[in-house]
């Protein structure tokens, strides 16, 4: 039964996907003029003119002289049967070359952030369910209410700014100046976990305030319900009672999101890894999207994406197996 169910999400995987690249095309098309337009104006400003003549033959070059949907379909084509991105015009190298060197470091920082995320808010929001109106629970709705309040590249701000003004080190940039170019090593490694750490915490805690709020209410909200109740009449032990149920039933939420979760980690990096200078993909899908550099911001789009629509997969699958109420293939049976 689980595996007709994997198989079937896979397959409704193929149309979703060719439907979020007609998507990303359109929103990489939706802005006025293209690249060419942009690198004109930039030579233009530089004081080099650019005169009709060239200006047709960068466009054949760049093939932005084709209509719209032939460029679709070639890129398609090219992805279906090579898997080629595409070529990015500002940075003059393959998208997929671009997007290898960042990523690793964007998953990679994703991943961590959503363990850290969960690893401390539902013990946090279990604890505040059971401990409904007390001194922990107040102190950790305040703390959460400020963890919302505060965006993630203000936080990013104010830690570079007590680092460096208490110990006289930058802490911009995923290595120190003298590991950015060395090979990997132990020590390579010891001096990039403080500094992947700090990204990490800076951006999960937004979504560490907001998910203590879920659990906290989604745990409150089981233990009212009648078996809750009636087992604790019967004497259940309590822990027991908490743990084999209400919590089980109380994490649905949190598995079922982890596509949107994902989506939201990788869209929230891209500030904070533009203030503190990190080699993900936030920032050059920022550049590629200011520039119209649009097969590289389309690779990016495409690629995150993917990822999200994989995320939503696991989450389907993994609730499967955790809520024995679900039902595959048809109606749902309560």
């Amino acid at each position: 039964m689980l595996a007709q169910f994997i198989v079937k999400r896979v397959l409704m995987i193929i149309p979703i996907i060719f439907v979020i690249t007609i998507l990303v095309f359109i929103v990489i098309q939706l802005p006025p003029g293209d690249f060419l337009t942009t690198f004109i104006a930039q030579r233009e400003a530089a004081g080099t003119a650019v005169d009709q003549a060239e200006a047709d033959a960068l466009r054949r070059e760049f093939g932005l002289d084709r209509p719209g949907h032939t460029q679709y379909l070639m890129w398609v084509r090219n992805i279906v049967l090579r898997g080629n991105l595409g070529r990015s015009f500002a940075w003059n190298q393959p998208v997929t070359d671009v997007i290898s060197t960042r990523i690793g470091a964007t998953m990679a920082i994703s991943f961590l952030t959503l363990v850290v995320v969960w690893g401390i808010s539902i013990p946090i929001g279990i604890y505040s369910a059971t401990h409904q109106y007390s001194k922990g629970d107040y102190i950790f709705t305040f703390i959460g209410f400020i963890g919302q309040a505060i965006p993630g590249f203000l936080i990013a701000l104010t830690a570079v700014y007590i680092v460096f003004a208490t110990t006289g080190v930058a802490i911009s940039g995923l290595f120190s100046q003298e590991f950015q170019a060395a090979p990997w090593s132990i020590a390579r490694v010891l001096n990039m976990l403080p500094r992947l750490l700090l990204v990490v915490l800076i951006i999960g805690l937004a979504n560490t305030a907001g998910m203590i709020r879920t659990v906290r209410a989604m745990v409150l909200d089981e233990l009212g319900k009648l078996y809750v109740v009636t087992a604790r009449a019967k004497g259940v032990e309590e822990r027991k009672l908490i743990y084999k149920y209400p919590v089980r039933m109380a994490i649905n939420p949190l598995v079922s999101g982890i596509g949107a979760a994902l989506g939201g980690l990788i869209s929230g990096e891209t500030i904070v890894s533009i203030v503190l200078n990190m080699p993900t993909s936030g920032p050059i899908l920022f550049t590629a999207l200011q520039n119209q550099d649009m097969f590289l911001a389309g690779g990016f789009l495409l690629i995150m994406s993917v990822f999200v629509v994989l995320g939503t997969l696991l989450s389907d699958i993994l609730l499967s197996i955790l809520d024995p109420r679900i039902r595959f293939g048809g109606s749902t049976e309560t």
